[in-house]
């Protein structure tokens, strides 16, 4: 479950969260548009995913793209790809930046996509706090699963006005996206250029770790 989130949450924001009902029902003391944006997203996506379900397990293309235009709505993924880049993308071109960020997820979908329709039981969302990030980068908003029998994962989004609110990076029981993707690539693009780790992430020669 923490796998699943940590490489997920932050390209579908609450995927694996909770039912469209009960997610209505946390959205209501939302402190914020921020919190509100959180919330309502994954009401769209899970409730999307369960009622056509049967349709996209017949059609991987027809679930890759309701997964692209989720994607445009809520994930700020070239924000987070350089953040991922960190240092490597010190006067990267925005071409080579939008390349990188697009062949991650791409490469995050071709391991995970499926794995969205696999979700079991009713894991709610519950809203805990929402403060801001420093020098005004955003908002920190926190939240919990909680799912029958298991004990409640937090889960931390970190979301930007850009266009409406967008998450960047998400934290599951501490552990960050960003971060820990920016480990991961730091050897490659020692060794490669940007646009290079880019194609081997398409061609599959590179894959993020399945972090446990």
């Amino acid at each position: 479950m923490k796998r699943l989130l940590l490489s997920l949450a932050l390209a579908f924001p609450l995927a694996a969260a909770t039912a469209p009902a009960a997610l209505a029902q946390q959205a209501a003391p939302a402190t914020s548009a921020a919190s509100k944006q959180v919330l309502e997203n994954g009401t769209r996506i899970l409730s999307t995913l369960q009622q056509r379900r049967a349709e996209f397990q017949k059609s991987p293309a027809a679930l890759r793209a309701f997964i692209d235009s989720e994607l445009s709505a809520s994930f700020d993924r070239e924000y987070a790809a350089k953040l991922v880049l960190g240092p490597h993308g010190r006067g990267a071109s925005e071409a080579d930046v939008k390349l990188f960020a697009d062949a991650m997820v791409d490469s995050l979908v071709q391991q995970y996509g499926q794995a969205l329709l696999n979700i079991q039981g009713r894991p709610r969302i519950q809203l805990k706090s929402e403060e801001p990030l420093p020098n005004g980068r955003g908002v920190k908003v926190a939240t919990e699963v909680v799912r029958d029998g298991g004990s409640p994962i937090p889960v931390i989004y970190l979301v930007r006005n850009n266009g409406g609110w967008k998450v960047f990076d998400v934290q599951v029981e501490g552990v960050s996206y960003v971060q820990t993707f920016r480990s991961q690539f730091d050897t490659p693009l020692r060794q490669k250029s940007i646009a290079q780790v880019a194609a081997d992430l398409r061609s599959g020669n590179l894959q993020p770790s399945k972090t446990e």
